[in-house]
């Protein structure tokens, strides 16, 4: 592949990974040089000619050869690559610790639909690339400033049955849990029931089969038709609970025995209680989109557990986990982060899974039951309005200093005043009796984030929407919505 021929839209390094429509924004060629450059970073950081790099992909129809040209990168600059084959995210990223490993890269779009492409990646043990880690890659690859070397590359064979092994033998639980696990056709499909039946689970599998043009939904735990497809199935079968799991197995959507759906932030609530009283004085990490019940809740409190809000995205979350030495860390999107001894730091879909049937297991009550043991709040589910790649955080800080004013001024949002501002990412904005609206920018797509929650009524829930959507359409900056309450 010649220099002429690479082809690389400098908007796809994220603000913690990399996505590229694929062949429009990528071509292989830019991806052998994103290869290239991860192997240049990778040699520059750990100070070893041959870095050891393990390498997986997920299953869409053009991943392995993405997978192939980023190999092919990452040897010329003398990395000695192992290869895992098909992979979920946290299975490579478990894969670094067993193998003991320099590095990880795993090519995977995640939720994205078809047509998308990404590489996820890290060199230390647990822990993706921090937004510093990303600009640096991006000017190594767009300038073209490699390491030669000479490496080799290595099969693993049947490391998927360690990965399973790993979660199945210390997660073992009495208590039969009839579970509906849905894949949405994506790679999960062949880990997900295997490893939660190996725990002693009844399991109703849901379109599990592998099929790359995912013909029913997009395997996402945040989108509302697959959440609905999942508890007309819990309710068909009289099941206890129902997972569904994205494109790579690093996040998990939850549904009650009722079928009902249960925000991910609150099953995050929840398992903190049920953690809280095992391990006193612990530390919880949530995101700027998670419930506020978090701050008031009398078992964390009881157990003098603190919680840390911080930025959405599963590189922050684990970073600030990692630093805080936090037991987990959780947020909306389904991202949950559990360390020693629960797990290694990392977001692992199926591992969350099993710590909600830890939390059947060690209380004699249905899904249902537990969660109305949380007060009430009225949530919106995670909203995107489209806004272009080069003017999102632009649209997010005016609209910062916006709210700002009206807090100056005691504008009124259903009829109450705006109490406190947190800036820590994006805007989240609260109200006195608690109720919050959130605007920030999306760190993987070409769009904006928009989550209220009112713990006082649907109708505030909604007001606080309709004023966040009429502040957005002003700025003359944002298209249409993926969805809307």
């Amino acid at each position: 592949m010649s220099d002429s021929s690479v082809h690389i839209n400098h908007n796809g390094f994220r603000e913690y990974d990399a996505r590229w429509l694929y062949p429009d924004d990528i071509n292989l060629a830019g991806i052998k040089h994103l290869g290239q450059g991860l192997g240049s970073q990778i040699i520059s950081e750990t100070k070893k000619d041959n870095p050891r790099v393990v390498v997986g992909h997920d299953y869409r129809s053009y991943s392995e050869e993405i997978k192939n040209a980023l190999i092919d990168g990452l040897i010329s600059t003398g990395c000695f690559v192992e290869d895992l084959g098909l992979s979920l995210s946290p299975m490579a990223y478990f894969a670094q610790f067993e193998l003991n490993a320099d590095g990880v890269a795993m090519v995977t779009a995640s939720h994205n639909e078809n047509g998308w492409t990404g590489v996820k990646m890290g060199i230390e043990k647990g822990l993706t690339h921090a937004p510093d880690e990303m600009q640096s890659l991006k000017e190594i690859v767009l300038n073209k400033k490699f390491i030669s070397g000479k490496g080799n590359i290595k099969k693993i064979d049947n490391f998927i049955e360690v990965y399973k092994n790993n979660l199945i033998e210390k997660n073992k639980i009495n208590k039969k849990i009839k579970a509906v696990v849905a894949c949405g056709n994506g790679t999960a499909g062949i880990f997900a029931p295997d490893i939660l039946r190996g725990i002693g689970c009844e399991v109703i599998e849901m379109d599990c089969n592998l099929d790359f043009s995912f013909p029913k939904y997009n395997p996402n735990p945040e989108d509302l038709e697959m959440l609905h497809a999942i508890s007309k199935t819990v309710k068909e079968n009289n099941a206890d609970v129902g997972f569904g799991f994205d494109g790579d197995g690093d996040r998990v959507g939850v549904i009650d025995n009722n079928g009902n759906e249960i925000f991910s932030d609150k099953i995050g609530l929840l398992i903190a209680r049920n953690l809280a009283p095992q391990y006193p004085n612990s530390k919880f990490v949530i995101d700027v989109k998670s419930t506020g019940l978090f701050s008031k809740d009398e078992i964390l409190l009881e157990n003098k557990c603190k919680t840390i809000l911080w930025k959405t995205g599963h590189s922050h979350i684990k970073r600030k986990v990692n630093k805080e030495k936090a037991l987990a860390g959780f947020e909306k999107s389904g991202h949950f982060f559990f360390n020693q001894p629960l797990g290694l730091g990392y977001d692992d879909g199926i591992n969350s899974a099993i710590q909600v049937c830890h939390l059947l297991n060690n209380q004699d009550k249905k899904m249902d039951e537990i969660i109305r043991e949380l007060p009430v709040t009225y949530q919106t589910p995670t909203m995107a309005p489209y806004c272009k790649d080069e003017e999102k955080y632009l649209v997010v800080d005016q609209l910062t200093e916006t709210f700002k004013k009206f807090k100056e001024q005691k504008t009124l949002i259903d009829g109450e005043e705006i109490q406190d501002i947190l800036t820590v990412n994006g805007i989240r904005f609260s109200l006195r009796d608690g109720s919050w609206g959130l605007i920030r920018a999306s760190s993987n797509k070409p769009s904006l984030v928009v989550v209220t929650e009112s713990p006082t009524s649907d109708k505030r829930k909604k007001a606080i929407f309709d004023f966040i959507d009429q502040s957005l359409q002003e700025t003359g900056k944002i298209g249409e919505y993926d969805q809307k309450i």
